[in-house]
């Protein structure tokens, strides 16, 4: 086993009566295995997962404290009901039985909803409102306070009785116990004294649990503690706790997208370092193993991740043995893993799956499926898009003895490259670069700036191939972008992106034709006209609202960079239905039923993605999958990658007379 490239990370270390393993720890999420407000069948083996990838300290988060700040449909884990003991015992013992230490970290949300149904009102120290919610909270009665430090007291009783090894507090993101400390939102200025009953209240169950809280070090416009408040409220917290955790934003930005290339808080940790005695937790977009050693270096004595482990568990494992270009990285999309649709799910992670199931649900297309007839271990893979990447790779790693990878461009990557070109989307290329690594490490024989045809007579002539000799073939060709604009001037977002500044630079006005779904890439056409120094945009959808369709804390992250960068006008319910002769493009509006003349330079258009016409393949296994099959998500492309190559190779060694499994 190689030696780790982080000693300072793989040391142990002592947080009151517990030992870690190391120093890494993932952070409080949820696992989404919740129903009617109990935990249920995926999520024990989901926390059990984590654990046995080698984080030393599992906080595990979406636990509520009282019916209040419980959202209706029940997904959020309810943890001041007694029946949630039984189910939560289950979950610790999984992580313990992997040798982590287990803590479970405690909220009430208070005049923040998540944007979820509830039952009842919301509270807050007082009646002021949050910029995320449309009406202002109800204010908390006096002796309703006392009730919010018992709900807190009880819910900790009911998690140590479950076998978790401590508590962590919330008071960070804006959530109650943040409200009660910020002056914006508690002007009776009685945070202190209400924090300090809240941990007295845990303390009094017992000596030896662990317990931690957790704030944001950045201020927000309405109620984040501003830097000097915090640092004049921890040294008075600090001595009664036994580790602080830090993290940034409210609740709408507190999960930063891929445009945050850098973990936030290592600003802040050597202002925080002097005043906090207790181990500190860095928390965060902490997803490389650079980052974790700058952390640890600044003065942090833990680094908290969670969505870099729900990308690949096994991170901490392959960081602290040297393996780090073996990880699964992160790419920060904030797609699957914020919808919990239907449990915690991951783009990048096809291993993450629905209960009962064995990886992510997915259905490549059969075009040829006849394994009687196959003779050796030979598949191609034609197109290195995600799904051909996935496959490829995913191939090699179950033993498939020749994979060999066609791709008609000069590069991997398909529109995963393209859309990693993009402003503020480079998380897409760690991603191709974990592909590119692995591909070439298991051996794959990869084939760019080739084409392939049915036909074996085209062996040798150049830059085409046959696919004759091939048990299996798996077609990953994606989709092209078309249009009606395309034929009178408008350059394609495909094409702009890939050709990045220079396709827009010099332009004074630019006018994105967008195709009324709201998904990234009308917005990455606005980033780039913005990138170009285009002083007018004007953006042009059927759809109801401009990034609409985005995960919402990109949207908020996108508005805030698109903020004063430029003139940009955004015309919903319109259509743009042809470019004259001058550049005028004609723009026609759904709810009048008019049209009117938009001047621009610079048109680009979002077309509509049709799939690549499908290859005649005269071998025994034919499968097409993602784009090829319907153009959809990166998601289903690496879930349909993966599955296709589950189903070949299974087929392949059913087949071989030596029996290799």
């Amino acid at each position: 086993m190689a030696a780790s490239h982080l000693p300072a990370a793989a040391a142990p270390l002592v947080i009151g009566s517990s030992t870690l393993r190391n120093r890494l720890v993932a952070t409080a999420h949820a696992s989404g295995f919740v129903r009617d407000g109990l935990p249920v069948g995926g999520d024990a083996e989901y926390w059990g997962r984590l654990a046995a990838g080698g984080a030393a300290l599992l906080v595990c988060g979406g636990t509520t404290v009282a019916p209040e700040s419980a959202p209706r449909q029940g997904n959020i884990l309810q943890l001041h009901r007694p029946e949630a003991v039984q189910p939560l015992r289950r979950r610790v013992e999984a992580m313990h039985a992997e040798g982590a230490v287990a803590v479970c970290q405690l909220v009430h949300l208070g005049r923040e909803t998540l944007g979820a149904q509830s039952y009842y009102a919301p509270v807050a120290p007082a009646a002021v409102r949050s910029p995320r919610e449309p009406t202002a909270p109800r204010a908390l009665l006096g002796g309703e306070i006392d009730e919010v430090v018992e709900a807190f007291r009880v819910s900790s009783a009911h998690a140590l009785e479950a076998g978790f090894d401590g508590i962590e507090l919330h008071a960070a993101h804006a959530y109650l116990l943040e409200q009660f400390l910020s002056p914006r939102t508690n002007p009776r200025g009685d945070g202190l004294e209400v924090l300090a009953r809240v941990i007295d209240a845990v303390r009094g169950l017992s000596a030896d649990a662990l317990l931690g809280i957790r704030f944001s070090v950045d201020a927000s416009e309405d109620v984040a503690l501003t830097p000097d408040e915090l640092a004049a409220l921890l040294p008075a917290v600090d001595p009664l706790v036994d580790y602080v955790n830090v993290t940034v934003g409210v609740r709408t930005t507190y999960v930063r997208d891929m445009a945050t290339e850098r973990p936030p808080v290592l600003d802040d940790l050597a202002r925080l370092r002097p005043l906090v005695t207790r181990p500190l937790v860095a928390s965060h977009a902490f997803r490389t193993a650079a980052a974790i050693g700058d952390a640890l270096a600044a003065g942090a004595d833990l680094v908290g991740m969670a969505r870099a482990l729900i990308a690949d568990p096994d991170l901490p494992h392959k960081v602290l043995t040297g393996r780090a270009a073996e990880v699964r990285p992160c790419v920060a999309c904030n797609e699957d893993c914020r919808t919990f649709d239907p449990v915690l799910l991951c783009v990048v992670n096809p291993d993450l799956a629905p209960p009962g199931e064995p990886r992510r649900p997915a259905a490549p297309l059969v075009r040829a499926w006849d394994p009687a007839r196959v003779t050796g271990e030979r598949v191609a893979v034609v197109g290195a898009g995600p799904a051909g990447l996935e496959c490829a790779l995913s191939l090699a790693h179950a033993g498939v003895a020749d994979v060999v990878l066609y791709e008609a461009a000069d590069r991997l990557g398909g529109q995963l490259a393209t859309a990693a070109l993009a402003p503020h989307r480079t998380g897409w290329a760690a991603l191709l670069g974990f592909y590119e690594r692995g591909l070439y490490a298991a051996g794959v024989d990869v084939r760019l700036g080739r084409t392939v045809e049915p036909g074996a007579e085209l062996e040798g002539l150049e830059g085409r191939e046959g696919l004759e000799g091939f048990d299996a073939v798996v077609l990953a060709t994606g989709a092209e972008e078309i249009s009606p604009l395309l034929e009178t001037g408008a350059m394609a977002s495909s094409v702009a992106l890939a050709r990045g500044v220079p396709s827009l630079a010099g332009a004074a006005h630019v006018l994105v034709a967008d195709d009324g779904f709201g998904w990234w890439p009308g917005c990455d056409v606005v980033e780039l006209a913005v990138a170009a120094g285009v002083p007018r945009i004007t953006f042009v959808t059927p759809g109801t609202a401009f990034a609409g369709a985005i995960p919402p804390e990109s949207r908020v992250q996108l508005l805030e960079r698109l903020s004063g960068a430029c003139e940009l006008d955004i015309l919903p319910l319109c259509t743009a239905t042809g470019i004259g002769p001058e550049g005028g493009v004609t723009v026609a509006h759904r709810a009048s039923g008019g049209t009117t003349t938009v001047p621009a330079d610079r048109v680009v258009v979002v077309g509509e993605r049709r799939p690549r016409t499908a290859l005649d393949c005269a071998v025994p296994l034919v499968l097409t999958i993602g784009d090829a099959v319907v153009p959809r998500r990166v998601a289903h492309a690496i879930a349909e990658g993966r599955e296709a190559a589950v189903r070949i190779a299974t087929a392949v060694r059913r087949r071989m007379p030596h029996g290799r499994a």
